[in-house]
């Protein structure tokens, strides 16, 4: 019997978005007329909150299949499923009856008082996206901010699909003897990146030219997604979209640095990824983050077998998070092999949030996916990782244990749903421990021989890292300020003109004519006017590492405090204060700048450990 995906019945097939999305906005308007109905009090912010997470479920599964699924009728399905409910969420960040219920309990100074801080804070943030929404609009413009949300929602879409699309050229146009580093589709061949790991020059000035050559209909997208996004800040009251996004919260040609910096990288410290790969199978990989989490936290990932019809691909593999005293946390789907039209992408996504039930005074938990790209095991050999798919792994499984290890009352707050500049954190932190030999020594074995990789390997990987550092921390810098000034006030000239200007002004290398490289910047969707929260992040992960992990990255005490002071709380604390909870401090402005700084410093050792082996 097919048991839909995820254990939901109705995902048995395409039709069943249907299903499940008329009864979640139902049960929707059931909840509305609850909430306005009640008194003010606790319950309000549950019944908030169990609104939010009915809408969110449906649209959170849907999210990803939408791009995840090998169906093209269920991404289809799932892709409606996604504006319908978008839309309902836009009409009720702006329906005035639900807001005055909310208002109602803000105002009312003893009933807020008596509340617990998680309850006052979740209040207010479900505030915040009335306020941001335009709820002091008067109708006319209220429906206004309506139908640019909405609107937003469609070109937010476009973008992200257009944005990872390949570009095509006839064979004809470009050198047959390159043909071979390209797909091909009939008389065309096909540019889907930049291949900036190729040796041959040509290979990647032709990928850089062709998949970044402009594409008229997404460029209009982008220009009108700009507009439209400055429209809607302004009419709710904003300055410029920028303004918006952060109330109340880092001679060469552009197609060769990333190739100079890894053939650098490679001959400095000869860090060939095919030396490393055969230490690092996907297998020992999962073990080795296994062991981390029990040492740390006390938690172990169990393998599961999914119900018939609970995966979307038959290599999808179901993992049980279980604590030693706890129990059962959540559950982590790994879709972690590349297959046809399937996102070249790392990522994870939130399939359902955790909460504290109260209507069955049951936790509902957490269940979240993890996408990679690996390759397929063969049948001389399992799944081999390059050291960067090894360090993805731990990023994105990162990103997974934050959502499992959440124990938030309201689904609104959990795990990722945090401050943006915060929400990298906990992966890239992950990162520190993938690099540390203490961590790597407990799983990394030669798949064949199983002899334990040199800490002299590990040691030259962590150093060349640094190379090219600075560079790369510029361009970090040049993005974000790309996406401030694409959101800031707006400007009477193309998004092209501006990216040459941000070039010049932030990164020095020249642009190169007749491409946009921002058609392919598809985190201007996810990370507008806020892609400086990477930066933030790695540096806030830089200092928890060197003042909590670095001298004992195994230690249980600091993994328990990590998880009470920093983990625990989603988005239910101030990240500044969660900061402060785990380094016992607070940092300055110079201490994040320090923190980025003093990992581009060279480790001395390694240097004395090549020259004496």
């Amino acid at each position: 019997m097919n048991e839909g995906l995820f254990g939901v019945p109705e995902l048995s097939s395409p039709a069943g978005f249907e299903v499940t999305t008329k009864r979640a906005l139902k049960d929707t308007q059931e909840l509305v007329d609850k909430v306005c109905s009640s008194p003010p009090g606790a319950v309000t912010v549950e019944t908030f909150d169990q609104l939010s997470d009915g809408l969110c479920k449906v649209a959170d599964l849907a999210d990803f299949v939408k791009v995840a699924h090998p169906d093209p009728s269920f991404r289809e399905a799932a892709e409606k499923t996604c504006i319908e409910i978008g839309t309902v969420v836009e009409k009720l960040n702006t329906n005035v009856d639900l807001c005055r219920s909310l208002k109602n309990l803000l105002d009312n100074k003893d009933v807020f008082a008596q509340l617990d801080p998680e309850t006052r804070k979740v209040a207010e943030l479900f505030m915040f996206d009335f306020a941001i929404s335009g709820i002091h609009l008067d109708e006319k413009l209220r429906k206004e901010a309506v139908k640019l949300h909405v609107k937003l929602l469609d070109l937010n879409n476009e973008f992200l699909m257009g944005s990872h699309l390949p570009n095509r050229i006839a064979k004809s146009a470009i050198p047959e003897y390159i043909h071979c580093h390209f797909a091909t589709e009939g008389s065309f061949i096909q540019i889907g990146g930049l291949h900036a790991e190729s040796s041959n020059d040509l290979v990647r000035e032709v990928a850089y030219r062709i998949f970044l050559y402009p594409n008229a209909d997404l460029m209009e997208c982008l220009e009108e997604l700009l507009k439209c996004r400055n429209k809607l800040a302004k009419l709710v009251g904003y300055e410029s979209y920028a303004h918006r996004a952060l109330q109340g919260t880092m001679e060469l040609m552009p197609w060769d640095p990333p190739y100079f910096s890894g053939v650098l990288r490679a001959e400095r410290y000869n860090i060939e990824p095919s030396l490393y790969s055969p230490y690092f199978s996907l297998g020992s990989c999962m073990e080795g983050l296994n062991s981390l989490f029990t040492k740390l936290y006390g938690v172990s990932i169990m393998s599961e077998h999914p119900s018939a019809g609970e995966v979307w691909n038959d290599d999808v593999r179901k993992l049980a998070v279980v604590h030693e005293t706890e129990g059962l946390l959540g559950y982590i789907y790994c879709d972690f092999f590349h297959r046809a039209n399937k996102p070249h992408q790392d990522c994870h996504f939130t399939i359902r949030g955790g909460r504290q039930c109260q209507e069955s005074g049951q936790y509902q938990l957490p269940v979240v996916v993890l996408m990679l790209s690996l390759p397929h095991p063969t049948k001389s050999a399992p799944t081999l990782l390059t050291p960067s798919m090894m360090e993805n792994l731990f990023h994105e499984m990162g990103h997974a244990m934050h959502s499992m290890l959440g124990r938030t009352r309201y689904q609104h707050i959990t795990g990722t749903r945090c401050a943006t500049d915060f929400a990298e954190v906990p992966s890239i932190l992950m990162e520190y421990f993938a690099t540390d030999y203490r961590v790597v020594n407990q799983f990394a074995r030669h798949y064949q021989t199983g002899q334990p990789l040199p800490q002299s390997m590990v040691a030259r990987l962590c150093e060349s890292k640094k190379v090219c550092g600075a560079a790369d921390t510029q361009l970090q810098i040049f993005y974000s300020a790309l996406d401030q000034m694409y959101h800031g006030k707006p400007q009477n000239r193309s998004t092209t003109d501006i990216l040459k200007d941000m070039q010049h002004k932030f990164y020095g290398l020249p642009y190169t004519p007749n491409t946009a490289w921002q058609l392919r910047f598809s985190h201007l969707i996810g990370y507008g006017a806020k892609y400086y929260s990477y930066l933030m992040s790695r540096a806030v992960a830089s200092m928890v590492w060197k003042q909590c992990f670095v001298q004992d990255p195994l230690n249980r005490d600091m993994g328990e405090r990590y998880r009470r002071e920093m983990l625990a709380h989603g988005g239910g604390k101030e990240p500044m204060l969660m900061v402060e909870g785990m380094l016992q401090r607070q940092p300055t402005i110079e201490d994040f700048v320090d923190a980025l700084v003093t990992d581009l410093n060279p480790d001395f050792e390694t240097f004395i450990m090549d020259s004496t082996s």
